[in-house]
């Protein structure tokens, strides 16, 4: 190869690292992306069910249920993310209970003020009271 061929590509390698960089880089962010918005709904979704289970309990109430979900969505991700919780008496299958519902919006990749708004919602049959005989 003569001299004068190399001299000519000299440069390229650069180029073809932008090229390469351009359809790489924003395929990484998203999945990035896609990654936290379903980490955030899974934790999100785990605290509106165990917040309908308790409450479920007996002698327990929706605010303790509201509070419950709220203690775990902080533990596990941030007061930040919720945007509202809620619990009120439902129908489960036909059967008393109560629904969890939790609205949430997560950032782009975690940094700005807007982002993809998140609902899930959790629910749970009310226990019955126990009989005395």
């Amino acid at each position: 190869m003569s001299a004068r061929a190399r001299t000519g590509e000299r440069g390229a390698a650069v180029v073809d690292f932008v090229l390469v960089l351009l359809v790489l880089l924003p395929l990484v962010l998203g999945i990035l992306q896609l990654a936290l918005v379903l980490h955030v709904r899974n934790t999100l979704a785990s605290a509106a069910s165990e917040g309908a289970r308790h409450a479920a309990v007996a002698g327990s109430s929706a605010p303790a249920g509201a509070a419950k979900a709220q203690e775990l969505v902080d533990g596990a991700l941030s007061e930040e993310f919720s945007r509202s919780v809620s619990v009120r008496p439902a129908l489960v299958g036909g059967a008393p209970g109560f629904e969890t519902v939790i609205e949430a919006e997560v950032a782009v990749l975690g940094l700005g003020d807007t982002g993809i708004r998140v609902r899930v919602e959790g629910h749970a049959i009310a226990e019955r009271a126990a009989v005395q005989p």
